[in-house]
């Protein structure tokens, strides 16, 4: 557990069972089983790096659901939160390489037991041990009413027990409408002290007809830390990452990686970003640790596979053909 016995980091969101093909599913061919969810990478990638992190979220009385729960404990997330529900099937994810940049993800969660969360699981996890973070996705709201109440559920409990609150905007077109989510993240926005985007999702965190005064995605920054967002976190892809604070602004290149799989890095720049913050790391800091946790993602295939542990954070910096002995 984290300090006084409160976990560090709680998070809330669907995960589902994932199947890797290894070229057109039309074609048939072998997959790899696995699990995969945006929170769930997150607090996985957190309990590598030796955090207490607790998830809550519903699998089905399946099989699959089986496998998430045992594939979390066994990476130390605690799963005491997680509830299991007979009337509905875990969720499924194919994905589908077409090109050596290009995956195709096939997503079957409609009616899923992830989309139907336990509220009271979000009241038991705040009133045993309240989270010195809590971590929410802008996937969990999208999902169903059900998921979105449990998500400003959590954001409220978090205000009251002094939680410091991430939002990572992670936009999904496929599940709402730019219009839609950006009503849902607008109401959010005043709850959240790190606000982590991708510049293109920032837009949708503004309030609502001052885009044309922020055109880009420094002033977007600006103008939600005006709105009394902590610091905002801009995701840059092979460009980096940019945090943006009342004290001014501080850049990070990416680390530079023979990329094999480009999936779950953001989710593990999520990770190593909140592990440096709750290790009372600066901006630079903080940034430094995100991108190379990013880095380890990419090199490896999976979404949270390649995450690294405490104890490898400085293996990037081998010069190549280094041998850890």
């Amino acid at each position: 557990m984290g300090d006084r016995g409160r976990p560090d980091v709680f998070t809330i969101g669907e995960t589902m069972v994932a199947l890797r093909g290894s070229g057109p599913l039309r074609l048939g061919g072998t997959m790899q089983v696995s699990i995969a969810g945006a929170e769930s990478n997150v607090a996985i990638g957190l309990a590598r790096l030796g955090h207490a992190v607790r998830w809550a979220g519903t699998v089905g009385d399946d099989e699959a659901g089986a496998l998430v729960l045992r594939t979390l404990r066994a990476e130390g997330v605690e799963v005491s939160g997680a509830a299991t529900d007979p009337g509905a099937p875990t969720g499924l994810l194919l994905f589908e390489p077409r090109l050596p940049e290009v995956t195709r993800v096939h997503y079957y969660r409609a009616g899923s037991a992830g989309s139907r969360p336990a509220a009271d699981a979000v009241d038991r996890a705040f009133r045993t041990a309240p989270p010195r973070v809590l971590h929410l996705t802008g996937i969990t709201p999208a999902l169903s009413p059900t998921a979105r109440s449990a998500a400003y559920q959590a954001l409220h409990l978090a205000r009251r027990h002094r939680s410091a609150i991430c939002l990572d905007v992670n936009f999904r077109a496929r599940l709402w409408t730019a219009e839609e989510a950006a009503a849902v993240l607008r109401e959010w926005i005043p709850f959240v002290d790190v606000l982590i985007a991708s510049d293109d999702e920032l837009p949708l965190c503004l309030p609502e007809g001052a885009g044309a005064a922020a055109p880009d995605h420094a002033d977007q920054a600006r103008l939600l830390l005006k709105q009394g967002v902590g610091e905002v976190v801009v995701k840059l892809g092979a460009e980096g990452a940019t945090a943006f604070t009342p004290d001014g602004r501080v850049h990070q290149p990416a680390r530079a990686v023979r990329a094999v799989d480009a999936v779950g890095a953001g989710d593990a720049f999520v990770a190593g970003y909140l592990s440096a913050l709750l290790d009372g790391e600066g901006p630079a800091g903080r940034l430094a640790r995100g991108v190379t946790t990013g880095a380890f993602a990419v090199s490896s295939p999976g979404d949270w596979e390649g995450a690294p542990t405490r104890a490898e954070l400085g293996m990037l910096g081998a010069p190549p053909g280094t041998v850890v002995r």
